[in-house]
């Protein structure tokens, strides 16, 4: 009668140990607890803020309707977060082309029947019942191009050429240039500071950041000269230099906003029982100005959380980029701090009279489909290269 031998032991270990390196080579060897902690933190604040500023108990459906609703966008920006920190890095980067002409395709959309105007501005689209801001996801696909021109120098180079610069730069000018046309004002400023951070910290010749920053000073002084703002632009910016100039029309969201903000005090009036915040004289309390919420009802203690929170954020994804072995890994953490840095800098300034009026949100805290899966979508990005890159091997 024959036997069938086994392989030794030893070889059988290997052979499972090479296994089983396979399957776990797909997935992150390790994650940023202290990232993760703060940004569910701060979606769990800005659950709460929200329930705050839009309980109805007379509403037709639900009194926390909003509140279900930004549940259900949270519950889907989580999974694809997770989705995107548990793919390989690298496989975004070859998507980057992709992603960003798509981002694109959605942006021209809003510029045809399909869009739709909010507060002035054209920035929605709508494809069947499902509303998206394009804008949003134009941020993810311009971190991701970005990097992949910038962080990827040719052989014998260490940094970006002149030529990568240009590419870039056309790169830049597509999302720029749709936004702009929308117009959408403060989208167009964080997507500028975003490349202008990524760039500065690519290692690109001088020249090139002394040149974009002239430009820009360029910019401002044409559109001011030659009249280009929009009225309600114009306005806005008017109203930041003296809000008391028209208390009751453009200077109304800049007065209301601090009075909420000055209302709390050191502790707040506690959830569900600011003044300022049930009567709803904060307009777009629930997203742009939703840090008034937290000014009124949770005083100054729960407004410095919220900074603390963000700052940690900030930290956290700053950290894990000067970690980053590759350039492009390192560009993508950049370009995702930037951006959440100066859009919560933007948001937070403008509701204590630091920062003119624009409407853009604050990360994880304020209520918005396309801005939260945006936002978890940038940290999947990041999550993925501080497990992956071999800076931290």
């Amino acid at each position: 009668m024959s036997t069938v031998r086994s392989a030794p032991e030893p070889l059988r270990r290997g052979t499972a140990s090479r296994a089983f390196r396979t399957v776990a080579g797909n997935r992150p060897r390790r994650l940023d607890r202290a990232l993760i902690g703060g940004v569910l933190a701060l979606t769990a604040i800005g659950t709460l803020l929200l329930a705050a500023a839009t309980y109805e108990p007379g509403h037709p459906e639900s009194p926390l309707v909003y509140v279900e609703r930004h549940l259900a966008h949270v519950g889907i920006a989580l999974a694809a977060g997770a989705a995107v920190a548990f793919v390989d890095y690298r496989k975004p980067r070859a998507y980057a082309p992709i992603v960003f002409i798509a981002s694109a395709v959605l942006l021209a959309l809003v510029l045809t029947p399909l869009g739709e105007v909010v507060n002035g501005s054209r920035s929605w689209v709508a494809l069947g019942p499902v509303q998206l801001q394009p804008s949003e996801f134009a941020k993810v696909g311009l971190v991701l191009m970005a990097a992949m021109l910038l962080g990827e120098p040719r052989d014998g180079e260490t940094a970006p050429t002149s030529r990568d610069v240009l590419f870039s730069l056309g790169a830049l000018a597509v999302p720029l240039g749709l936004v702009m046309l929308q117009p959408d004002l403060g989208t167009g400023m964080v997507v500028g500071v975003t490349y202008l951070a990524m760039l500065t910290l690519s290692g690109a010749p001088l020249r090139w950041i002394a040149g974009l920053l002239a430009c820009g000073v360029a910019a401002v002084v044409a559109v001011w000269w030659f009249g280009l703002l929009k009225a309600y632009q114009l306005a806005r910016f008017t109203s930041f230099l003296d809000p008391s100039i028209d208390a009751r029309g453009t200077g109304y969201n800049a007065n209301q906003a601090m009075i909420a903000v000055g209302s709390g005090g050191i502790s707040g009036t506690g959830l569900f029982r600011g003044e300022q915040t049930a009567g709803r004289f904060v307009p777009e309390q629930h997203t742009d100005f939703i840090f008034t919420v937290a000014g009124e009802e949770l005083g100054f203690v729960g407004g410095i959380a919220v900074i603390g929170l963000m700052a940690l954020v900030l930290l956290r994804i700053l950290r894990i980029a000067a970690g980053c072995e590759q350039p492009y890994a390192r560009l993508v953490c950049v370009g995702v701090a930037a951006w959440f840095a100066f859009q919560a800098f933007i948001n937070i300034g403008m509701t204590i009279g630091v920062t003119p009026i624009t409407g853009i949100p604050l990360p994880f805290v304020s209520y918005g489909g396309s801005a939260t899966i945006a936002n978890m979508c940038a940290v999947g990005l990041v999550l993925g290269v501080h497990a992956r890159d071999r800076g931290f091997e």
